[in-house]
């Protein structure tokens, strides 16, 4: 906020002073739009900034002043910034816990959504490969609100009450990424089930699950401790009815192992799911000893990092560069845009067109076409509702009323749902106008002119120097196939005790979630763009899930041995474990060495080779033979997860190959 108060009040005076002189103005303009433009090499955090600079510079250009009322215009500007600030500090500081709260609120809300998508998968009415891709979708959207929740609970100390909001934080991640693990084969299951009722009751289990986690959601914002009020034994009861009828079709021949097996793993997954649920009410009641994770760890990995160092703008002044490409776009649209204001009819409000320009020009060309969508839809919908306000309201009292309500809405709805922000910024807006100037009739009609005209120009410069999302595929799938190796490394340490926590774990899983959320946000940003631009659709994909199930099958591993302690033998499982793990690595470096060998020359000279030594048992077969081995309850479960996991890392390979094929193919 400070950074925004000091940019803000240094544009404002820049363009205060120069606005008496035009031609001045246009080309401070330009440049000011440009230089802040190119702040967003430092991420998408700094696009607020870039906003607010370019905010304040089309509400300053307006204004014709002397040298000394510029200096007492920014005055003001500056007074009344650090007056906002010092209060929204304040009143954030009393309020810190409920923040905290609403914002872990909002990640268990979205793994809600995720379990809803997840019992779809059961439901023979939808179509499986729909609902993969919602399933990724909203897996980009956990990854945000999951970063959002670290970066708000594990900063500083916390006391008693921040200690209950950080287990449930570790109780969500857990709970996550056991959810994820209950990927079965959904195929076979509708396959040979579908005329069966245990679809049905499992689509119903899970979503109460999905209600049942939805409730401890509310409690978590309500500051009350929760406590499961869903009853699932009659539907377990109802489903282990039909796992029995069906061990029967089973052995009559009715009905292939492969389903039943596929059924059981499954339900045993959701019972799990259930039982990690109820850990997730009892985190809400009392803090427990010792806390979740290690008490003097250094959290950093977890948290968002920003180094703002100049070089990086420096070293973007390049044609290459996205963010440079973007900045030009960002100056020339805005240099039409005046050309245009200069020449209309009217011009008591032309830096109208301008500000849609900023607000709907974005670096990326479906952030571009979703915002001049809601731009001009929440315009055309706010200059409505206002023609009707202001044509049976006419006390000024209560348009006051009415632009307090606009005003709210403007930040209420600003990053949830910008359509309605727009709704309400141009209701405050005219609301203003005819508080000041009740006899001005057209400012309706100049205001949809105005916006119009600026989402053209914004449209029709978004596919000039653009910067297409499959020009960025090739650094994020090598970021995936990296992670995903450090992963493994660290999940083969962990199961095999070489470990005495799971924080390198954590910290590994986190980072390769980021980089499928990074490559899935690039895939859904690309299908808005035109059609010519798709590359590799499918493949990219698929390797999204592939990797996807690895962290299932990582996870499975888990559970399976923490369910399956009793009686286990230590020397088979190990050689078990580095079994799977060192083909599941093999296959991933297999991978990133076919990736390099296809496109060297396209990805930037980075450290993503990953190192990593398994100490494979050849004489595994033989300690298969063990009787303790063969009475062990986890081995077949064991071995079927080693064939599962080896499979999935096998098409990672083949769809890394086919996307590194048609990348550099479309190149050609």
């Amino acid at each position: 906020m400070l950074s925004s108060v000091l940019l803000c009040t240094a544009v404002t005076l820049i363009v205060s002073l120069c606005a008496p002189i035009n031609w001045l103005l246009s080309v401070m303009l330009v440049v000011i739009s440009f230089l802040a433009s190119m702040m967003v090499v430092y991420g998408k955090k700094m696009m607020p900034l870039q906003f607010a600079a370019l905010f304040i510079m089309t509400l300053s250009m307006e204004n014709e002043l002397s040298a000394r009322q510029a200096f007492l215009h920014t005055g003001l500007f500056l007074a009344g910034s650090l007056a906002y600030m010092t209060y929204s500090m304040v009143v954030s500081w009393f309020l810190r816990r409920r923040i905290k709260q609403q914002v872990l609120a909002e990640a268990l809300f979205e793994v809600t959504r995720y379990i809803d998508i997840k019992a779809g998968f059961y439901d023979t009415s939808t179509d499986l490969n729909e609902q993969f891709n919602l399933a990724v979708r909203q897996q980009i959207i956990i990854a945000d609100k999951q970063q959002a929740s670290r970066d708000m609970l594990l900063r500083g100390k916390q006391d008693e009450q921040d200690a209950v909001l950080v287990q449930v934080h570790f109780r969500m991640l857990d709970l996550y990424e056991l959810v994820l693990a209950t990927h079965t084969d959904y195929v076979v299951l509708r396959r040979y089930l579908s005329d069966t009722e245990v679809l049905d009751l499992m689509h119903q289990m899970v979503d109460k699950a999905a209600r049942d986690i939805e409730s401890a959601a509310y409690a978590v914002t309500r500051k009350r401790v929760s406590h499961s009020e869903v009853n699932y034994q009659q539907d377990l009861d109802a489903i282990e009815r039909c796992v029995i009828q069906l061990e029967q079709d089973c052995r009559e021949g009715k009905l292939p192992e492969e389903a039943l097996t596929s059924l059981r793993s499954s339900v045993n997954k959701i019972r799990d799911v259930i039982d990690m649920i109820a850990q997730l009410h009892l985190a809400t009641q009392a803090p427990v000893a010792p806390m979740p994770g290690q008490p003097d760890a250094d959290l950093t990995p977890f948290l968002t990092q920003q180094k703002y160092a100049v070089g990086v703008i420096l070293s973007s002044m390049s044609w290459t560069s996205p963010t440079f490409r973007f900045s030009l776009r960002v100056a020339m649209a805005i240099t039409v845009g005046l050309l245009i204001a200069d020449h209309l009819p009217y011009a008591a409000h032309g830096y109208w067109i301008v500000l849609t320009i900023v607000i709907i020009l974005k670096p990326s060309f479906s952030m571009t076409k979703q915002r001049r969508s809601d731009r001009l839809i929440g315009t055309v919908i706010g200059c409505a509702i206002t023609s009707v306000v202001l044509h049976f309201v006419h006390t000024p009292a209560i348009l006051l009323a009415f632009l307090f309500l606009a005003t709210a809405g403007v930040p209420a709805f600003l990053y949830v749902k910008y359509r309605y922000a727009a709704v309400a910024a141009t209701m405050q807006i005219l609301l203003q106008i005819n508080l000041l100037v009740p006899t001005n009739a057209h400012v309706v009609s100049e205001r949809l002119t105005d916006t119009l005209i600026g989402a053209i120009i914004a449209t029709v410069f978004s596919f000039i120097l653009p910067s297409w999302e499959y020009k960025t595929l090739p650094q994020l799938v090598k970021n995936v196939l990296a992670d995903n190796q450090r992963y493994i490394i660290a999940a083969r340490d962990l199961l095999e005790a070489r470990v005495n926590d799971d924080f390198v774990y954590r910290i590994s899983r986190k980072r390769l979630m980021d980089s499928l959320a990074g490559l899935s946000s690039a895939l859904v940003r690309m299908l808005d763009e035109p059609e010519s631009k798709h590359r590799a659709v499918e493949d990219i994909n698929l390797f999204v899930v592939q990797n996807y199930l690895v962290i299932a099958h990582v996870a499975s591993l888990r559970l399976l041995m923490r369910k399956h302690a009793a009686n286990q033998p230590s020397a088979y499982v190990k050689a078990m474990l580095e079994d799977i793990f060192s083909q599941v690595w093999n296959n991933l470096a297999r991978a990133q060495q076919r990736w390099d060998a296809i496109m060297p020359s396209k990805t930037p000279a980075v450290d993503s080779k990953v190192e990593g030594h398994f100490d494979v048992d050849y004489a595994l077969d033989a300690l298969a033979d063990d009787e303790a081995v063969q009475a062990w309850s986890g081995r077949r479960l064991m071995q079927r997860r080693n064939k599962l996991i080896a499979e999935d890392a096998n098409r990672i390979v083949i769809h890394s190959t086919a996307i590194a094929h048609k990348l550099i193919s479309n190149e050609d």
